[in-house]
């Protein structure tokens, strides 16, 4: 029986005002933030940590916990699918980023020039917390 994924993501801020977001391969065109699915055994702290390695080659501090989304079928992503989307903020000290296969573009923007990417519905909820918070 299938059964829900259980998936981390971050909205990463970069110190100078500006958070970093993705465009990946999975969500037909539209911008999100890095992240991906937890592993058996792994914390949802670990596996955001090491999303955000493999995806960007960052390393994140400062991880807090944002709020929690459920994608049921959701038609943006690019395969039928049942997700527990559990978001989190977050800072890093470096900019660069070393994007692996799934990063098709990325964009350190502030969230004003965020909330006009095309996001998927996911990512607007968190940008949406974020400015309501002043991250």
């Amino acid at each position: 029986m299938d059964r829900p994924l259980v998936c981390v993501g971050a909205l990463v801020s970069d110190g100078d005002g500006r958070v970093l977001l993705a465009r990946t391969t999975k969500w037909r065109g539209l911008w999100g933030v890095p992240g991906g699915k937890v592993d058996w055994g792994e914390t949802l702290l670990d596996a955001v940590a090491r999303e955000f390695r493999e995806e960007t080659g960052l390393i994140l501090r400062d991880v807090e916990y944002a709020q929690t989304q459920e994608a049921v079928l959701s038609p943006e992503f690019h395969k039928p699918s049942h997700m527990l989307l559990f978001d989190y903020f977050a800072r890093t000290d470096s900019v660069q980023i070393m994007p692996n296969e799934e990063i098709a573009e990325w964009a350190w923007v502030t969230l004003e020039e965020a909330a006009s990417y095309p996001l998927n519905t996911y990512t607007q909820t968190l940008v949406a917390l974020a400015q309501r918070r002043a991250m």
